[in-house]
């Protein structure tokens, strides 16, 4: 009886030989798990009127990537390719020089290395942080965008996949630096004036409760403070304080990210979609957008101003003339 024949038979025999011709085509396991250890994509895009130093640090116990900092030009954008379990934070970082020394530097988001690369060193806050953790529980990807440390920049984070309840956008689209209370905020070094970056409570004051430390340890005892509802106010997806889980942590699987630098204005909520708890909460607030900056030092008040938004179909309009044209080149 010929092979093929065998194959044909139920029983043992056929699934033995079933079996026997698999294992005779490593080619297709290969390729099999190949696809399944593909590197995720991120593709970082700068939108600002200046240049951004992206920088990307691994959490405890991940090994550093290939690349952990570099130069983004106004306009331009790179992609990255991450392992499947990986987690890190990724950052912008504004307003950077070298001395005639040789030393590397930046007004914020600084890592602290002297260098381009980070090299294992995370962002000096205040920064606003896109956090990850890849192929985490029940296989999905974990993800947020983070003020807790801060903030110096809009940013916008995208899955390129996205399901119903899950693989939301979220983000921080306003430019808060103008509008930081004055106690928060960070001045540029050439201007005492112009603020450049918004200090969270924690770092400003140092104390427990906006720390959520020691007697505030827990989310029962940490409640939100005039200065993380400021933040949220103004970008309702975003960590705000370190128990602003609810709101603040999307999930999805499998899929490719992108991250952009000062996006482009928009409101809609049905391109945003619901969350998995059936929030809606939009990436910006109804009453403010963010307009860019020619200079990273010179944001100004002027960098939020009050809209009047157009119900239905107008708001729709919005969001495709101005956001969907920024994405097709992903």
């Amino acid at each position: 009886m010929s092979t093929i024949s065998l194959c044909l038979l139920k029983g043992v025999a056929g699934r033995l030989c079933a079996l026997r011709r698999l294992l005779n085509r490593p080619e297709k396991i290969v390729s099999t798990r190949a696809k399944d250890v593909e590197p995720a994509s991120f593709k970082l895009i700068n939108k600002c009127r200046y240049t951004v130093w992206p920088g990307l640090l691994s959490g405890a116990g991940t090994a550093q990537l290939p690349t952990t900092g570099f130069a983004l030009n106004s306009g331009k954008s790179k992609t990255i390719n991450i392992p499947r379990s990986w987690s890190g934070r990724i950052w912008g970082r504004t307003t950077c020089a070298q001395d005639s020394s040789g030393k590397f530097s930046c007004q914020t988001g600084d890592c602290g290395s002297g260098k381009l690369e980070c090299g294992g060193s995370g962002a000096i806050p205040p920064a606003t942080l896109a956090e990850f953790t890849l192929n985490g529980a029940g296989g999905l990807d974990f993800y947020d965008v983070s003020l807790v440390d801060g903030y110096n920049l809009p940013m916008l984070l995208i899955p390129k996949k996205t399901t119903n309840g899950l693989c939301g956008a979220t983000g921080c689209l306003i430019d808060l630096n103008g509008a930081c209370p004055k106690e928060l905020k960070l001045a540029a070094r050439e201007n005492g004036q112009v603020g450049i970056a918004c200090r969270s409570a924690c770092e400003a004051f140092g104390q427990p409760q906006f720390c959520c430390s020691e007697a505030y340890s827990t989310p029962d005892t940490c409640s939100p403070s005039v200065y993380s509802q400021f933040f949220k106010h103004a970008c309702p997806r975003a960590y705000s304080y370190a128990y602003d889980d609810k709101t603040s942590t999307y999930t999805c699987a499998n899929t490719d990210y992108v991250i952009m630098f000062c996006p482009p204005p928009y409101s809609s909520q049905k391109l945003l979609g619901r969350r998995k708890d059936g929030a809606t909460l939009p990436l910006v607030n109804k009453t403010m957008m963010y307009i860019s900056s020619k200079h990273a030092s010179s944001a100004s008040s002027s960098g939020v101003v009050p809209v009047q938004l157009i119900a239905g179909a107008a708001s729709i309009v919005v969001a495709v003339l101005l956001y969907w044209p920024s994405l097709l080149p992903l």
